[in-house]
């Protein structure tokens, strides 16, 4: 069973947008996932702070990987996100996900987006539907 979360893990840390943005996995687990990444000079808008969808793209990474990690294609239907404060160049940003309810079909998660210092940058709720088709068929 373990090889078989390892395998999934290692698909879900394989994704071609997270590793374009520079996003990296620091934790899986079941109904989990821990993300953070870098803010580079190609991420900030006029303001000069990151573009808000630079922390989004990071919240939304965890929530995959969160929504994901029991094996069981799941797509998002909602995702709100809430601001908080500016995110600026060089910074490091950590989201973590987590499933706060969930059914057959759909479940809810949070996802925190902090810097580390621990101050909040956005906070999110989410919710996925739950396809029923495995991830992994072997």
């Amino acid at each position: 069973m373990e090889d078989k979360n390892e395998k999934l893990y290692e698909i879900i840390r394989e994704d071609n947008y997270t590793k374009f943005l520079g996003i990296k996995c620091i934790e899986i687990g079941k109904g989990y996932a821990k993300y953070s990444m870098i803010v580079r000079e190609n991420m900030i808008n006029f303001h000069n702070v990151a573009h808000g969808g630079v922390i989004f793209s990071l919240a939304d990474a965890a929530f995959a990987a969160a929504s994901n990690s029991e094996g069981i294609r799941s797509l998002a239907l909602v995702v709100e996100i809430c601001y908080r404060r500016p995110v600026h160049l060089g910074e490091e940003i950590i989201a973590e996900a987590k499933e706060e309810s969930g059914g057959k079909r759909t479940a809810v998660y949070s996802i925190k987006v902090y810097n580390k210092e621990g101050e909040i940058i956005a906070l999110c709720q989410a919710t996925v539907y739950r396809t029923g088709e495995k991830i992994i068929t072997e």
